[in-house]
């Protein structure tokens, strides 16, 4: 009965891990797909839009799974608990990017396609270098690899930077009078969203250090940032 009743266990957070990895597979294709989508790429446009139910199932058998695992398997210590733990807050992260995705492309959608076809180098190497974050970054959660995962978190930076070149070009061609003014808030905001999609695959990448030292100190810190689908 304990073989069995363990075998059932390794199964279960094996089964967490495959559903991670396939939310942060959809999550990635998500990014990556607005920002083609924010430049005019009506396909990549419907797909991101059209994920939600796919996001929805993901997250419910997540969650449902590390719950039977925490209401059957008691008590749960060490990795085993810090790994559940971890994996309910970074799923509710992946969900929070995968709402952005969609509310850069539904912003996207009112602004005129000349607009955003200035800033779609920016728009899509800011989407390229978050979806590589995530990717990163659930990889490290799931192989406890606190090198990779630290990769992540010092990758920020160069997210930050990109965002603010994009602000600087923006705000370059208004000056000179090259684009209108009328759009500048939403065109900021859609480039903000991917800033903040790599603020929190840095989240993810402090559970994944969570998980395998059990320091709460870099987690709750990236925890603290907020989001615009967080505020």
């Amino acid at each position: 009965m304990v073989i069995s009743t363990r075998t059932k266990f390794t199964d279960q957070l094996n089964e967490v891990e495959v559903l991670i990895r396939r939310f942060s597979e959809k999550t990635v294709a998500d990014v990556r797909a607005a920002g083609l989508a924010v430049t005019g790429d009506k396909g990549a446009a419907e797909g991101v839009m059209e994920g939600r139910k796919a996001e929805d199932r993901l997250r419910s058998a997540i969650e449902n799974t590390c719950l039977d695992i925490m209401l059957l398997q008691q008590p749960l210590i060490g990795v085993d608990l810090r790994f559940v733990s971890g994996s309910f807050r970074m799923v509710s992260d992946l969900s929070h990017i995968d709402s952005m995705t969609r509310d850069a492309v539904f912003l996207a959608e009112d602004i005129p396609a000349k607009a955003t076809k200035k800033l779609e180098k920016e728009f899509t190497t800011l989407s390229a270098y978050a979806a590589n974050m995530v990717d990163k970054a659930v990889d490290a959660f799931c192989t406890s690899d606190v090198e990779k995962a630290q990769q992540v978190m010092e990758a920020d930076t160069a997210v930050n930077d990109l965002y603010a070149e994009a602000e600087e070009k923006l705000v370059g061609l208004i000056r000179d009078g090259k684009s209108s003014a009328q759009y500048l808030p939403e065109l900021l905001m859609v480039a903000k969203y991917f800033e903040r999609m790599g603020d929190l695959a840095k989240r993810i990448a402090a559970w994944a250090v969570f998980r395998v030292t059990g320091e709460h100190t870099v987690a709750e810190k990236a925890s603290q940032q907020q989001t615009p689908a967080e505020q």
